[in-house]
């Protein structure tokens, strides 16, 4: 199977950035625990803007990760992207 990836656009006030920050650490944590990767890209324009991934080595990876998630606000996984060989 291919790779696996889901991401989320999330925009953040000032206040609630450290609670976000927080929330991405123990996210990256879990989906670390489950062999799959999370990450977060904040727009260089607009502070706040974040870009969050998951990716795994496949769905059910990916599935099963965003499962058992601590948080149930996360990465939708009804936006699941498939690896396109090249």
């Amino acid at each position: 199977m291919a790779r696996a990836l889901t991401m989320q656009r999330t925009v953040v006030t000032p206040g609630e950035r450290a609670r976000f920050l927080e929330r991405a650490r123990m996210l990256q944590a879990h989906y670390h625990r489950a062999n799959c990767q999370y990450w977060i890209f904040e727009d260089a324009e607009v502070g706040g803007a974040f870009l969050e991934f998951a990716e795994a080595a496949d769905e059910s990876m990916l599935a099963a990760a965003q499962a058992a998630a601590p948080d149930a606000v996360g990465v939708d996984p009804t936006r699941l992207y498939r690896e396109v060989e090249i």
